[in-house]
């Protein structure tokens, strides 16, 4: 019998404010280098020229980073991989950029890739936490939850997904990162967001949940809900932030939580589906997976993409 042939991939990503290239052979991950961009910390969100050009500064010392550190040299490589979108134009063409001229000088096929398919398919890739004894079984359902996109997919192969469900507005990522900023919190504040809560009461205050038909969500009144209610009890207290800003961290993200999974929880009912899966940035918060795992009947599997380590 026939050894399975090892395929050994670049992969390029610079779809936002982040700059990441990892070397794969077949599913394997053997290295993930990303060079993030705290330029933008000074205005509490991404500013896509810097971050082009940031992109710019930060490619080939993170290509020759994965390459080192996954010990491969780049005429060991059998194809480029890179991200088409969606993102911020800038941004990726940086990534497109340097992907095509390498693919180029090597004389190796160069591979497109879907943003938003990439993160449900991450949960197919073999890391450091994922021994690659477990992976869903089609059909399955994926919430996708970043900075830039919510979405919950119906992954019936992988190549067949369908979007049953999104946001019509801000993305919970960005939900959390603007409020974060009203609240005082710097840049990127998913991850500060997550870590005060653990701190606080999360029923100490109570945020509207936007009705919205079928599996689609909106984060947009909530945020100008929260914006308005510190407002008001400002105007009260002016210390009222900083003296309940773990209690409202852990408020906002219950409610945040409460929204996704709501609606996964219904598309999985209606779909009868009993695989389930989250990825994307955001599906690193642990109150999210903390409630992801709970709120599953035990006929249920569910699955952590490997890749949930950061908030963008």
């Amino acid at each position: 019998m026939m050894s399975e042939r090892k395929i050994c991939i670049l992969a390029i990503e610079s779809s936002c404010d982040e700059t990441s290239a990892a070397v794969s052979v077949n599913n394997k991950i053997l290295s993930n280098i990303i060079a993030g961009q705290k330029v933008h910390e000074l205005y509490g969100g991404v500013v896509p020229e810097l971050a082009s050009r940031a992109h710019q500064q930060n490619i080939i010392p993170v290509v020759d980073a994965a390459l080192k550190n996954a010990g491969v040299k780049k005429e060991d490589l059998d194809a480029v991989a890179f991200t088409k979108g969606p993102g911020l134009i800038g941004s990726l063409m940086v990534g497109v950029s340097f992907a095509k001229s390498f693919a180029l000088s090597l004389n190796i096929p160069l591979v497109e890739v879907n943003h938003m398919q990439a993160h449900v398919l991450a949960n197919f890739a073999i890391t450091e936490d994922n021994a690659g004894n477990n992976f869903p079984q089609f059909p399955f359902l994926c919430l996708t939850v970043s900075g830039g996109h919510t979405q919950i997919v119906l992954v019936k192969s992988f190549y067949d997904m369908e979007i049953i469900g999104e946001t019509h507005d801000d993305a919970a990522g960005e939900a959390f990162d603007k409020i974060a900023k009203t609240l005082n919190i710097p840049y990127p504040g998913g991850p500060v967001i997550d870590k005060l809560a653990q701190l606080g009461n999360e029923n100490a205050f109570r945020f509207p949940h936007p009705h919205v038909l079928g599996f689609n969500f909106s984060f947009s009144g909530l945020k100008t809900a929260v914006l308005y209610f510190i407002r008001d009890n400002v105007k009260k207290d002016e210390a009222f932030v900083e003296k309940d800003k773990n209690d409202l961290c852990a408020s906002l993200q219950k409610t945040i939580v409460e929204l996704l999974l709501s609606k996964l929880k219904k598309a999985a009912v209606q779909h009868n589906i009993n695989q389930l899966a989250i990825a994307g940035g955001v599906s690193a918060n642990s109150l999210l997976r903390k409630r992801f795992a709970e709120m599953c009947p035990k006929k249920m599997e569910i699955f952590y993409s490997g890749f949930s380590v950061l908030y963008r």
